[in-house]
């Protein structure tokens, strides 16, 4: 799956966490940029998901790029740029790669399969 990340200048260990729910980043729009202000780029074509950090991004830079996103049917996440609140989103709108592998586990006598 690919991800398009708009707002915050550094993303620090955000991409190690979308790993882990198999999102790469397609493209990262910082937003903060005066001329991401003025003249906002185009959604990048090929995102699968969009995911905006609302507390390192202009209100009209948000509105413009889940506008964008709604044309196209993509899905969006708005959150803080936090891998934590990051991963709680992702966790209700996706399943996580170890959750399906429990539920799916063919080993009867595995200790991680479910009842």
């Amino acid at each position: 799956m690919n991800a398009v990340l708009i707002g915050a200048d550094i993303l620090g260990n955000i991409p190690d966490m979308l790993a882990t729910f198999n999102i790469r980043i397609r493209d990262h729009i910082s937003g903060r940029n005066a001329a991401h202000q003025r003249k906002l780029p185009a959604l990048p074509k090929g995102a699968d998901i969009v995911i905006l950090f609302t507390d390192f991004l202009g209100h009209n830079v948000m509105r413009h790029y889940r506008q964008a996103a709604k044309e196209n049917g993509t899905p969006i996440i708005a959150c803080r740029r936090s891998a934590t609140c990051l991963r709680q989103a992702l966790a209700e709108r996706l399943p996580t790669p170890d959750a399906a592998r429990e539920e799916d586990h063919p080993c009867a006598r595995c200790p991680r399969r479910l009842p």
